[in-house]
């Protein structure tokens, strides 16, 4: 009797530990599932901007009776939680209407205000959001407001579930390396896959030569190639101390005494002339001897220190090449550094002559700023300078050189993967290359349904244009899928347990 007794007691236990996690899961506000009797039906949206994603999930507005909103905030940027800031909820008929503000969020991304509407019809559901970085208005369209309970549970409807649908919750998104991104309809081309190299503007060069003869000395002892350097800084100075030809010092002392004898007879001159005294023709000889001593004057002693004269950077930047070493003697004119802003860079793509007569039509360059990292030339103000005509023996392809209007964190020199994009373009669906999983050479994406619900999707694709892929079959212009973190979904959806759905709002 006693076992059979302490059996009941574990069975009833076990009974209300089942109770408790069936309430645990089950989701606060009462999803679309399933509406018992007597329950208020719940709704839920999932809105795109251009900057944020908006989930949000509410009970159905009944008049009379307050609806507390769920609503789930995503910086589509790195898809990040709203963590700072206010949102405002806005029932409007009629340009009149009612509204409630969450100051707050009561957790990270989630905001929970709460309205109680007075009368039943159809009104424009707004939510306005304002964080520090930036403000967002998100109209998620026309809801009713319900007379009673009982209408809400008649009118909605109860919404099937799909059918191996994924769930993800936000809370997991936000804590991970997340992103998505719209299926968009774009121009697609045509593209010859090849490579290029990565070259310095010749625009971006400047080359500092000796100005004057003698000995030269760095202004840093460990001044090497790819030191970065700042405009004004100075680089070495150029010394003829010691020397007793072609010395600068004394060079400089000699145009001083000339200048000043100069000076002195012009302005004396310039009196005369101007008392009508002198001649015309003789104050012009006087003034064209000055105007001569005061500009050797000038260029010699510019620059010039007791040290020597100095070799100054004229640009922000890094020095190229080093041509001259410290102690070295180096006669004026001599090549001394090259400096180099790589504010713009030039890229020369190489591509056999099969392909001359479609770049004719050469529309767009694309190309890796970085490893994995694509740019469209188009897109980022860039411009083709030039398409090879001709091939040498020694050189058999032919060259297209670009200006590329962007950092390239790839050193001169290097090798980079490209695409010349030809033809005429044609308007089709497009999505980041770094969308696709590929499973023994079938395709498939990640597609965001909706703010917590995912779905696994066979696809083809099409061309490739840099870091966007064309989609033949499987996607709409429109649909939102997963550009990082889709092999975790992908392997929620494989675990075999979905995510509890209950929130913590």
């Amino acid at each position: 009797m006693r076992l059979i007794y302490t059996m009941t007691i574990l069975l009833l236990m076990a009974g209300c530990k089942s109770a408790e996690e069936q309430e645990a899961h089950s989701h606060e506000d009462g999803e679309e599932h399933v509406h018992e009797e007597g329950a208020v039906p719940a709704l839920n949206f999932t809105i795109w901007t251009g900057q944020t994603e908006l989930f949000v999930e509410f009970p159905a507005l009944v008049v009379g009776k307050p609806s507390r909103f769920a609503a789930h905030f995503t910086v589509m940027d790195q898809h990040r939680a709203v963590r700072e800031g206010s949102v405002t909820v806005n029932l409007i008929k009629d340009g009149k209407g009612i509204r409630s503000t969450a100051e707050a969020p009561s957790s990270p991304g989630i905001f929970t205000p709460t309205l109680q509407p007075k009368e039943a019809g159809n009104y424009l559901l707004v939510f306005e959001l304002k964080t520090p970085e930036y403000s967002d208005r998100i109209e998620v369209g026309t809801v009713q407001v319900f007379s009673t309970v009982e209408d809400a549970a008649q009118s909605v409807p109860v919404v099937a579930e799909i059918p191996n649908a994924i769930s993800f919750l936000k809370e997991q998104a936000w804590k991970m390396d997340f992103q998505t991104a719209p299926v968009v309809e774009k121009e697609v081309l045509e593209v010859i896959s090849t490579s290029g190299i990565w070259k310095v503007a010749p625009s971006d060069y400047q080359t500092l030569i000796a100005p004057a003869t003698g000995r030269v000395a760095f202004s840093k002892v460990m001044l090497t190639e790819g030191s970065p350097v700042k405009k004004g800084q100075v680089l070495m100075t150029v010394s003829g101390a010691g020397l007793t030809t072609e010395n600068l010092g004394n060079e400089i002392q000699k145009a001083k005494v000339e200048f000043d004898q100069s000076k002195s007879e012009y302005d004396r001159k310039k009196e005369l002339f101007e008392a009508r005294i002198t001649p015309k023709s003789e104050f012009e000889r006087v003034e064209q001897r000055y105007l001569i001593a005061k500009a050797n004057y000038e260029t010699l002693s510019s620059g010039y220190t007791g040290s020597g004269k100095q070799v100054i950077s004229p640009i922000d930047g890094y020095i190229k090449t080093i041509s001259a070493q410290s102690g070295e003697f180096v006669n004026q004119g001599k090549a001394l550094f090259s400096v180099t802003s790589h504010k713009s860079s030039l890229l020369e793509v190489r591509v056999s002559p099969a392909y001359f007569a479609q770049l004719q039509q050469l529309q767009d360059i694309f190309y890796q700023t970085s490893p994995g990292n694509w740019s469209s030339l188009k897109e980022k103000g860039g411009k083709i300078l030039s398409v090879g005509k001709e091939v040498e023996s020694d050189q058999p392809l032919l060259s297209v050189y670009a200006e590329v209007n962007e950092g390239v964190e790839m050193p001169e020199g290097s090798f980079t993967e490209a695409q010349l994009a030809v033809g005429i373009p044609t308007s089709r669906p497009m999505m980041p290359l770094s969308a696709l999983l590929e499973d023994y050479g079938q395709y498939s994406v990640i597609v965001q349904l909706s703010g917590e619900s995912f779905e696994r999707r066979n696809v083809q694709i099409g061309k490739k244009n840099g870091s966007e892929v064309e989609v033949l079959y499987g996607l709409m212009p429109g649909e939102v899928v997963v550009t990082r973190g889709a092999f975790q979904v992908k392997m929620a959806s494989m675990s075999g347990q979905a995510p509890a759905h209950g929130h913590a709002h």
